[in-house]
Formats: structure tokens, sequence, C-alpha cells
């Protein structure tokens, strides 16, 4: 029987962000928050071979007790059982940190329940580090292909999966042992509809929360803040730009284009000089 584990995180939506000034930190008060995109298709990917071949799907999530929500985005899916971790202990835990608490919790799920595939979203869409995946796979010991756009082959008896997966310049086709683990990106699976018996099994679902005392008992100092070595010094928003300007060839000649548009690259302060023209 197949098993898989999938990492989530609840996040917030990316088009709602806005920074205090004062600290330039998120203002996350008031912010929805929604499953990470990148994870959804992780979720959707390990659903559809749980078909394939028989098994579960166990997803896990790092957050506050708000995050139920996404956990149970997770079931309506087609997942079976959804754990999440949460105690003030692991507030402002940065990847380091976050990695150390999901290898451990996979590791004791996988003592009780051997785990086939550990999946993760690519990267989560508010951090962008892509380092929590690799890091549990690292500590767990486990093969990490990243980037995955395609399973091709999960094969239980021979104990071995091979991956598609995008690079910048090509894709490969990787063949690893199993247990392994795997990094997501949206190609991985298409999110499917929810079936009424899953969407309404969702609605009551409980999740079970797993604290920094139980049933694991972390190492404290590897936790929160006391366990992030990693600092923000400063959060901005991108600087909003005007619309651009139409000209039409016909009407102004192709000369007059050209030059507006050199003149207004050369305005732009230090452009002159790395182009190498004299204004």
């Amino acid at each position: 029987m197949f098993h898989a584990l999938v990492s989530i995180k609840q996040v917030p939506d990316t088009t709602n962000i806005r920074i205090d000034p004062e600290t330039n930190n998120l203002i996350r008060q008031g912010v929805p928050t929604i499953l990470n995109p990148y994870d959804a298709h992780a979720v959707a990917a390990a659903v559809e071979w749980k078909r394939k071949l028989g098994g579960k799907v166990t997803i896990v999530t790092m957050g506050p007790p708000a995050a139920t929500t996404s956990l149970r985005e997770c079931i309506e899916m087609g997942a079976d059982r959804a754990i999440l971790i949460s105690a003030r202990q692991f507030a402002g835990a940065d990847t380091l940190a976050t990695s150390y608490v999901l290898a451990e919790v996979v590791k004791a799920i996988h003592e009780k329940d051997p785990i086939d595939l550990v999946f993760f979203g690519k990267q989560a869409i508010d951090g962008d580090t892509a380092q929590v995946g690799p890091g549990v796979a690292v500590r767990l010991d486990l093969p990490v292909v990243s980037y995955a756009i395609k399973i091709r082959e999960v094969n239980l008896e021979q104990r071995y999966v091979i991956i598609e997966r995008k690079t910048e310049s090509r894709n490969e086709i990787i063949k690893t042992s199993l247990p392994a683990a795997m990094t997501c990106e949206k190609d991985i699976a298409e999110i499917p509809y929810a079936s009424l018996p899953d969407l309404v099994y969702s609605l009551r679902y409980e999740p079970e929360v797993w604290t920094a005392e139980s049933p694991i008992a972390f190492d404290l100092p590897q936790l929160g803040l006391k366990g992030s070595p990693t600092t923000v010094f400063k959060t901005g928003t991108p600087e909003r730009h005007t619309a651009g300007e139409i000209f039409k060839v016909a009407e102004v000649g192709l000369d007059n284009v050209v030059k507006t548009a050199l003149d207004r690259i050369l305005a732009v302060e230090g452009m002159a000089s790395m182009l190498g023209v004299k204004k």
C-alpha cells in the first residue's frame, strides 16, 4: 500500500500583502490566508497516486489553529489524515527550525506507518526560499528531487520512483530509491474537483493536534525564534509603475519613436554610464 505524506503551509494571500512602514514587517492581521498554491498541487499529485496504487495520504502543517482551514481543504481533495503542529514554542521559526520540526514529525509517523514519498510544494509564496523540503530531506537522509513536474512511475515492489523535473536549461528524468522526497511545481498535477462525500467529510473533519511536548518531545532550543539564526532586517513592496505610453509609428514616425524611447532610457539615473553613452 502506498503511503504519501505532504507537508503544506497556510500563507497570506500575496495579492493583499501590506507592509508596516515603521517595523518593515508584514501586516498579517486582517489579511486573508490560503493554502500555498504549490502545496495544493503536491497534494493533488499524492492523491492521484494513492488512487492509482491504493493507500493513503497524510497531510502535516506547522502553524496556528487557523491553519485547520487548509488542512480541511486537503481532506476535501482526497487526503486521509491531517495533523496540525501548533504551539507557541513554534512561533517565529525560520526554515532551519521549521525543517527540524517537520523532519521529527515525518520520522515519528514513518516509524509507525512507513512512508514511501514525502511531497512538498516547490516553495511557499510568502517566503520564496524553497529551503524547507530539501532541509527536511537532508535531516532524514532521504534522496530529494526538486522542481518535479511529473511522476512517471512508482514501483513499490522494487522500491523506486521515476520523476521528471524541470531545470533552467532542460528537463531531467531521475530514478531514485524509496523512500524519497520531492518538491513540486504546479505542473505536477491538476487540482481535482472535490466529490460531494469528500466535501461533506472535510467540513466535519477535525485534524490531530501535535504540540511541542506531545506526542513528540521536541528539543526546545531548536524551536521557533530560539532555533532560528535567520533575521529579516527589512521587507518592502515593489515600486508601482504607471501605465506605459503607446506610440503609433504611422502617426509619429519610427525615428521619433526610437528617439523618445532612448531619451526615456537615458533619463534613468546611472543608465547612461552603464551603456557608455554621453548625455
